[in-house]
């Protein structure tokens, strides 16, 4: 499902964040990548969601060469996609539960079906009673819930998370936690950056160690 082919990413000013990665990860996998701060998780994470393109080498996803993709297919690619940044990207002009809704009214759902998935996710981040409160009145980790339910909610076949459970308490961060195991369980491709052993522990699946740009380690 994701392929990286000597993939090297560099910023202006020379610093490189990747550097010659190679890695495959399979439709249905469960993934955690680990590393120091700046080790190149985030940007892994961008090049999957054509957020960054590489500086060198091949990136691909659900056989798309994310290299040769257009701005105006990238949407398309992204429909599928759940994607958990630590910028929570919130429209701060909407409530919390259009913000929500907003995967669904680009894909052109029915707005009372829209509605029930809606609810029924924001319920299950412990936010059904804030469904009308605009997002800047939001705690951090009530932010941080609120875009892993807009992540959720169109049930994406593959989800990406940056630290998603780095502003939650424990109680919340084993809800969502519980909450990825189950889309995984039905199929959902789960690339996860994070430094919450625990949840690596209680999920399992496959670990990818960076350090400086590159994959020091793989585990199993």
């Amino acid at each position: 499902m994701i392929g990286f082919s000597q993939v090297t990413k560099r910023y202006p000013g020379g610093h490189e964040a990747l550097s010659g990665v190679d890695l495959a990860i399979e439709q249905g996998e469960l993934v955690f990548l680990t590393g120091h701060s700046g080790a190149g998780k985030s940007t892994l994470l961008k090049l999957i969601a054509a957020i960054e393109r590489p500086t060198s080498g091949l990136v691909s996803v659900s056989g798309q060469n994310i290299n040769r993709l257009s701005q105006r297919a990238v949407p398309y690619l992204r429909r599928n996609i759940g994607l958990v940044f630590q910028d929570h990207k919130l429209l701060f002009d909407r409530n919390v539960i259009d913000n929500v809704m907003l995967p669904l009214d680009i894909a052109g759902f029915d707005r009372r079906e829209s509605l029930k998935r809606a609810r029924a996710v924001i319920d299950k981040v412990g936010l059904l009673n804030r469904e009308k409160a605009n997002p800047i009145s939001l705690s951090g980790g009530e932010q941080q819930r609120l875009c892993i339910a807009r992540a959720l909610v169109s049930r994406p076949a593959l989800l990406l998370a940056d630290e998603p459970t780095g502003n939650l308490d424990a109680g919340y961060a084993a809800d969502i936690m519980a909450m990825f195991r189950d889309f995984h369980q039905v199929g959902t491709t789960l690339v996860i950056a994070t430094h919450d052993e625990r949840a690596i522990t209680a999920l399992g699946g496959r670990t990818l160690h960076l350090d400086h740009g590159k994959v020091a380690e793989v585990t199993a």
